[in-house]
């Protein structure tokens, strides 16, 4: 029984998959057992050929490669999909895997470095191009914090002050002008917009928001 690695090559540029299966197949230990240019024939050859891992292009005619991949994911569960695409898109990287693809490699990639996934995605691992990965993790933890106090409208931030001084609800509903039963719902969505749980520690949030930006 062989222990190559059984690989499906797909993707509508035939010179660019010429390339893949060529440095593909340079390896002893990875056979490739058929070539795809769209997204149903990648999904009808490896619903026939069960390949251990299908290279799926991103942006192929007839289905694509996203919904290629959840098809493949649905029927073939046991054949690892590695999508190889020129897109950079935050969105488009976090749709496909979890539409089930288990890699995501930038076109461009030397050969070594395709490699490298396909015997990783392989083995059961998920792969993310590095420099892709850690652009995307920069930009998702470098974004700004929204300030909460900024979500409040301008009566819930009267409202607040005067909780924040101390006052009931019903005296707040006197000053303003409001029913008492209508402070008592200003004040719910205060503290759901805060992410408190009472109107103590709206009153603290709000003395000390106050006391940082004064």
């Amino acid at each position: 029984m062989s222990d190559r690695l059984r690989v499906l090559v797909a993707d509508d540029h035939p010179l660019f998959r010429e390339g893949v299966v060529h440095s593909l197949s340079s390896e002893e230990d990875i056979e490739i057992v058929g070539e795809a240019a769209d997204g149903e024939e990648a999904v009808r050859l490896t619903n026939e050929l069960a390949p251990d891992l299908v290279v799926l292009d991103l942006g192929m005619p007839k289905g694509g490669g996203i919904e290629a991949t959840r098809r493949i994911a649905a029927s073939m569960p046991a054949t690892a999909v590695l999508i190889l695409t020129v897109s950079e898109d935050r969105d488009d990287l976090l749709e496909v895997l979890k539409a089930g693809a288990r890699g995501y490699v930038l076109k461009g990639v030397v050969a070594q470095g395709l490699i490298h996934a396909v015997r990783a995605v392989a083995k059961g691992e998920v792969y993310v191009t590095p420099a892709l990965a850690s652009s995307i993790l920069h930009e998702m933890t470098s974004e700004e914090i929204v300030d909460p106090f900024e979500q409040l409208t301008p009566r819930e931030q009267d409202i607040l002050e005067l909780v924040a001084e101390g006052r009931t609800n019903r005296e707040v509903g006197e000053q303003l002008y409001l029913a008492e039963k209508t402070v008592k719902h200003y004040m719910t969505n205060v503290l759901q917009k805060l992410h408190v749980r009472s109107r103590v520690e709206a009153a603290l949030l709000a003395q000390r928001h106050e006391l940082e930006n004064s």
